[in-house]
């Protein structure tokens, strides 16, 4: 008898919110072990989900566009005998990665309370929990608390109602997604509701057909009237904000449902909060003390001024095309937006002499000629980071908090540049290879990066970049370092310049993170991975 198999997303590193660009199969099909189902694209790779079991698709749960995580459920098989028998014939049959909690059933007039987003943190424990069956709550009242290995957080009731079920105790791991409680809400009428305290960026299926089908007769009143106008609950508490932004919402009475946002994926930011709160329309945005904090409200494009960015009709100057910039290139501009703007960068500009090098590499191209490996200067550069990195450790670190992580293992990233942007594949172990490995390595890697097919496991674990502008051009610039990474080096084209004699020269742009680094220990780590290069013998010491 062939069982229904639920397909989820699995292990894709740590990407969350990856949008589908494409779905390739359609209810009715039949698939094989590992045909692609769907198509995800983060802003450093394009990734295919295969099917984990042979079988015949009988439900597809997501769309174009749709924002999936590890752990989504993506479609429903009816199993074709292809999977090995499960240990327990009675349960569905599922891939490695294990799936939030499927939503509970909930009698109309209730809401099911979930954990919202809570960034990266997965199986946090609950130490407390404030209320038990039968207590009034109000919206944001805490419902629990859950304590991480880095902060103490507590899940906010995300409207008032009266808590029915309580489907967890003290001693549990959580994760978002996992159903906390039922709240009896205030409604008279309607289909049951399934909710978020904090609503992260991608809404179940079943809450959003939840909130589809309620009647539009069916919205809630508030459990306490409002500061100023009313308040839909229930779209205030799917509304994708944070929890300050929340709050601040609560004060000023705005109904979250009705802000438009403007952060990354239509996150509503404070700025969008305060401009709804004084003119109820969402005008630009005036300075506000969050405005001013680092990376505070702000997105990829955002000016970190206080002015509202410059709305220009170009056209009337002269002949204009708009091109869409490529998702990758969306994305990515956020991360770099986030390091450039909460990262005190810092470059030191050096030179290497790289004249003998060059000598080398080119009298050991000709001797592996027959092999089919042609080094570049990129491989050098490698082992003379990772010696470099011995040397200066705290290059080789990342800021967690109040401490330093001081890593021993030496990834070491590199700039691919590709038709869909830029991407860093990584390295791994770069100390334990040999020129001729890390040539061959790095071509591989570039390969898959240009034709959009790097695993994110290929991207992951690196602990310091170098950004080569190679045979392009260009002197000195200032690479951005890669979060969480403390330290990238920038290297341009060589150039001859004469000193005693004719010499070649290679730019050296170093930037580092104040937080960590000072001047005088990153002027001594240029010194010395210049010194390497100009003579590799010293790599012997």
């Amino acid at each position: 008898m062939s069982a229904t198999i639920e397909v989820m997303v699995p292990d894709i590193g740590d990407f969350r919110d990856v949008p589908v660009i494409e779905v390739f199969v359609k209810p009715g099909d039949v698939v094989k072990p590992e045909d692609p189902l769907v198509s995800l694209e983060s802003d450093k790779a394009t990734m295919d989900v295969p099917a984990p079991v042979g079988g015949v698709v009988k439900e597809v749960r997501v769309k174009i566009g749709d924002l999936l995580s590890e752990g989504s459920l993506i479609m429903l098989f009816e199993g074709a005998g292809d999977a090995p028998a499960p240990a327990a014939p009675a349960e569905p049959v599922k891939p490695s990665v294990v799936a939030p909690p499927p939503p509970v059933s909930a009698p109309a007039g209730t809401a099911e309370v979930r954990i919202p987003d809570i960034g990266d943190f997965r199986d946090v424990p609950v130490i407390e929990i404030f209320v038990k069956v039968g207590d009034s709550v109000k919206p944001e009242d805490p419902l629990v608390s859950l304590e991480s290995d880095k902060a103490t957080m507590d899940v906010p009731a995300p409207l008032g109602g009266t808590v029915q079920q309580i489907l967890l105790k003290v001693g549990d791991t959580v994760s978002e997604g996992t159903l906390i409680m039922v709240l009896g809400t205030a409604a008279a009428s309607g289909a049951p509701t399934t909710m978020q305290a904090v609503a992260s960026g991608t809404a179940a299926p079943a809450a959003a057909a939840a909130v589809s089908d309620a009647p539009a007769s069916a919205a809630p009143a508030a459990a306490t009237p409002p500061a100023v106008g009313g308040i839909d609950e229930v779209a205030f508490a799917n509304a994708y904000a944070g929890p300050a932004v929340r709050k601040r919402a609560r004060e000023l009475g705005v109904d979250l449902g009705k802000v438009p946002g403007t952060g990354q994926y239509g996150r509503i930011t404070m700025d969008d909060v305060q401009a709804f709160g004084r003119t109820g329309a969402g005008a630009p945005p005036a300075p506000s003390a969050a405005s001013k904090a680092p990376g505070a409200g702000t997105t990829a494009g955002d000016s970190l001024d206080l002015l509202p960015w410059p709305k220009v009709d170009f056209a009337k100057f002269g002949p204009v095309e708009r091109q869409d910039l490529s998702r990758i290139k969306k994305i990515s501009a956020a991360n770099l937006h986030r390091n450039w703007v909460r990262i005190p960068h810092v470059t030191t500009h050096d030179e290497a002499d790289i004249t003998d090098l060059e000598a080398f590499r080119v009298q050991m191209n000709k001797e592996l000629e027959k092999s089919g490996v042609k080094v570049s200067m990129l491989p050098f550069m490698v082992k003379a980071a990772v010696a470099t990195l011995k040397k200066f450790p705290e290059f080789n670190a990342s800021l967690d908090g109040d401490q330093l992580v001081m890593k021993s293992y030496w990834h070491i990233g590199f700039a691919a540049d590709t038709p869909n942007g830029l991407m860093v594949p990584v390295i791994r172990d770069a100390d334990r290879k040999s020129i001729p490995e890390i040539t061959r390595e790095m071509g591989e890697l570039a390969k898959l990066a240009r034709d959009g097919k790097l695993k994110p496991d290929q991207m992951q674990g690196g602990t310091f970049t170098i950004s080569s502008l190679g045979g392009i051009g260009g002197i000195y610039f200032t690479p951005i370092i890669n979060a969480p990474e403390v330290a990238i080096m920038g290297v341009c084209k060589s150039y001859w310049k004469q000193h005693s004699s004719w010499r070649l020269a290679l730019p050296l742009s170093l930037s580092w993170d104040h937080r960590v680094i000072d001047g005088a220990a990153a002027a001594r780590f240029n010194v010395h991975f210049a010194n390497l290069l100009a003579d590799m013998r010293r790599l012997m010491f």
